[in-house]
């Protein structure tokens, strides 16, 4: 009893999970874009994916380590058959993600009944859209920069 106590209070090892770049992609110091960048990997490059931050995951490939979006990662676990696999677990998955791949899932969060109710025009966000829009006589400016001519279209019929 002591022993399975005791098991408790240290923090349990991570594996590392084996996944492939599926395309040629920067290692980053950190889970950002605009970090700095380890190293580069070719496309195919087998890793190790040790820990998940947002939509980036901490990879080992060799000797160096560092941050990879997590949708450039085709992990070991894609529907491939393991020796001694009776082809159930690969049933089970497709039943549960409808692939046979790892599920992943990403998104945004959405506004609910009342948010889309009670909404209201941000009078400065609008000021700031109006001061990007081009002068007509800018945008005739630039069209004929670009050797541009006007064309009249004819909207299709429904």
């Amino acid at each position: 009893m002591k022993r399975f106590f005791l098991a408790l209070l240290f923090p349990l090892t991570v594996a590392a999970e084996p996944a492939t770049v599926i395309k040629a992609v920067e290692l980053k110091k950190d889970p950002a874009t605009d970090a700095a960048t380890v190293a580069q990997l070719a496309e195919n490059t087998a890793v190790d994916a040790l820990e998940r931050k947002g939509g980036w995951t901490r990879v080992k490939a060799g000797g160096a380590e560092g941050w990879v979006r997590m949708l450039a990662l085709r992990y070991a676990g894609d529907g491939t058959a393991k020796p001694g696999d009776s082809g159930a677990s690969q049933l089970f998955n497709v039943a549960r993600t409808g692939s046979s791949g790892t599920q992943v899932t990403t998104g945004v969060r959405g506004l609910d009944a009342d948010q889309l109710a009670n909404a209201q025009p941000n009078q400065a966000e609008m000021k700031k859209l109006r001061s990007f829009a081009a002068t007509k006589d800018a945008a005739t400016g630039f069209a004929a920069q670009g050797k541009l001519e006007a064309k009249s279209v004819e909207y299709a019929k429904p």
